[in-house]
């Protein structure tokens, strides 16, 4: 078995900030593989001595690779799980166990039908008892887990509100396992899992703080950009029942294990210079630059010696010399970004432009990983590169069928009906989308009913652009095709279709969302299919001559710091762009699918671009109304 460690949490050295040790990792994979190491570790070393491993278990997507990783260990290692017994943080209330949501089914298809555990070591809170009785459950399973001598290992995720299990904000630091009511954004941030918050339970059974806290050794993971700012202020923070999860930081040994986008906010990671001394690289001195702006209410053109000194950069005067040269030349920097030609301009000089000059007519692919990605994060840029005669192709890797409500689809399906009464396909169709469903998962026929809804709406969008018909490419990539929230894994089927149309159209130029926050983790497995892609095609001749440029979806945008190329858009783009989000009319008002933010993708598309040219105002450069922004990526 691969010998994995980390810093154990007794040798860790915190900054000033810190009152949690933590790690961070590049991926959320490989911080996952040391995890279920340190499981793995945990149990050999207790069947050595022959006493049972006790383990408490999370569920949702963050220990999904951790069991992944423990379920090959025991298959292909020969790890045994006959001594482990476990105990499962929560559950639904209340909850069928058969039920695609329980956290009963996620134990049992993830980890328990895989290995060799006993099924009389399973213990997880019952959903299906009656009310009377959940109270005296709740007492046995606090007294079961004493009499084991506690929790040797207890696995944990962080909810955005701070919550660990569902201890909500409010939980008492000596609180036990019992019946909670869900705070409104847990409720919100499962709604994805239960399509629709109103089918999300408002109750469940959990361990509480008292119960965690008790564990010999705590293991929370993190992952993901929507997770860093609560993540700081757990680690960062005062204890506040506000912040349960701040709580373990009265633990003595707890770890937080991080990938790298959960742990940004960090002040080592975010601010270093306030730590210590700092590896001033070029992407460091544009983000302190941005930083000391913004911290002192200056443009970059206005700061001075003393401004660095007394900000923790006196390092980086002594490299540069004077505040007076390093200003201009990152202001000159910043400044380079800004075009209004993101498919280069002709005849121009473009030595200090983003975009190169030649071929002055580009091929152009923009991937867009659902049906309306394209015009949500980069209209504005779509339709300059459309205006300015570039060949352009938009290819929708997804069907994005899920996103579409049952309401929506039936407004279809009875117009079809009205045009067609005999049609016997859409009655049965139509009765489907009105009767109760197991788990609520849609036949193939109507997802593809809701996928042509989707594909018709990206036909509008685009051809209100301008964008001829055959420029426009679906993929409907099957790993999306479930009909379920959770998606199958990239496969060769995902990945040839890429290869084939960036083999087809030679593209000169290629867009893609490189958005890893989004939520439901499509964004991030088009990425890493494109990024397959490109790696079988890069020695190809035509290759050579392709950039790739990447934009961020409805979730976050791009630090300023981090902006390779910004493209203004006037207000007469800003309503042009919104009225092309706006043909993608079942998306609007009522969104299944958004994530952590309930506005529609409209306003938040335009408050992201208003506000990342305030950033470039904030700076010194120039005062546009509304920005959108990319960063080069070198395959």
């Amino acid at each position: 078995m691969q010998n994995i460690s980390y810093q154990p949490a007794g040798q860790f050295e915190s900054t000033r900030f810190e009152k949690i040790h933590n790690v961070s990792f590049p991926n959320h994979s490989e911080a996952s593989t040391v995890v279920a190491h340190e499981i793995a570790a945990l149990i050999q070393e207790k069947e050595g001595i022959g006493e049972p491993c006790i383990l408490g278990l999370a569920t949702g997507s963050s220990p999904i690779k951790v069991y992944e990783e423990l379920v090959r260990l025991h298959k292909e290692e020969d790890l045994s799980f006959k001594n482990v017994i476990t105990f499962n943080l929560d559950e639904y209330f209340p909850m069928r166990k058969p039920d695609a949501q329980s956290y009963y089914s996620f134990m049992h298809e993830h980890l328990f039908d895989h290995v060799n555990i006993p099924k009389e070591n399973i213990h997880i809170p019952n959903g299906e008892l009656d009310f009377n009785k959940v109270h005296q459950f709740c007492i046995d399973y606090e007294n079961k887990i004493d009499a084991l001598g506690g929790l040797d290992f207890q696995l944990l995720g962080i909810g955005r509100t701070g919550h660990i299990g569902f201890n909500e904000p409010g939980s008492h630091y000596n609180s036990g396992t019992r019946l909670i009511t869900l705070d409104h954004i847990t409720r919100v941030d499962a709604a994805d899992s239960f399509l629709g918050i109103d089918k999300v339970p408002r109750k469940a059974i959990t361990m509480g703080i008292a119960s965690v806290r008790k564990a010999k050794r705590i293991v929370l993971l993190a992952w993901g950009q929507h997770k860093a700012e609560i993540i700081k202020e757990t680690i960062e923070g005062e204890i506040t029942s506000e912040v349960p999860a701040t709580y373990l930081q009265r633990h003595n040994n707890t770890t937080f294990v991080l990938d790298h986008e959960a742990a940004s906010q960090l002040t080592r990671n975010k601010t270093p210079w306030l730590v210590g001394p700092c590896d001033w690289t070029t992407e460091m001195k544009s983000k302190a630059i941005v930083w000391l702006c913004g911290k002192t209410g200056k443009s970059i053109l206005r700061l001075t010696d003393s401004d660095y000194n007394n900000n923790g950069m006196s390092g980086l005067l002594v490299l540069e010399g004077s505040a007076y040269n390093f200003n201009i030349a990152m202001f000159n920097k910043l400044q380079h970004t800004i075009t209004g030609w993101p498919g280069g301009k002709l005849n121009a000089d473009d030595s200090k432009r983003p975009e190169r000059a030649e071929p002055a007519l580009k091929r152009v692919i923009v991937f867009s990983p659902h049906p309306d990605d394209d015009v949500i994060s980069m209209g504005g840029t779509l339709d300059r590169l459309i205006e300015q005669g570039h060949d352009v192709h938009v290819v929708y890797q997804t069907s994005g069928n899920i996103a579409v409500s049952n309401e929506e689809t039936r407004k279809f399906l009875e117009i079809a009906l009205a045009l067609d009464p005999g049609s016997e396909k859409n009655k049965e169709l139509l009765i489907e989308l009105t009767a109760p469903r197991e788990h609520g998962i849609d036949s193939a026929q109507l997802r593809a009913i809701k996928g042509l809804i989707r594909r018709s709406e990206s036909l509008a969008a685009t051809r209100y652009l301008g964008l001829h018909d055959e420029n426009v490419h679906f993929m409907d990539l099957p790993f999306y095709e479930t009909g379920k929230p959770k998606k199958n894994e990239l496969s060769e089927a995902d990945i040839t279709p890429m290869v084939d149309i960036i083999s087809q159209i030679k593209p000169h130029q290629i867009y893609a969302a490189g958005d890893l926050a989004d939520p439901h983790g499509t964004h991030k497995v088009c990425l890493e299919g494109l990024f397959e892609a490109l790696t079988r095609l890069k020695n190809e001749s035509y290759m050579k001559d392709c950039w790739v440029w990447l934009y961020r979806g409805a979730w976050h945008e791009w630090e300023l710091y981090e902006i390779d190329m910004a493209v203004p858009m006037s207000p007469d783009q800003i309503i042009k762009k919104r009225h092309a989000i706006f043909f993608h009319q079942s998306q609007k008002d009522r969104v299944m699918y958004q994530g952590d933010d309930d506005r529609e993708f409209w306003m938040r598309a335009e408050e992201r671009n208003k506000t990342t040219a305030s950033h470039y105002r904030a700076v010194g450069l120039a005062d546009y109304a509304a920005m959108e922004a990319f960063v080069r990526y070198h395959f």
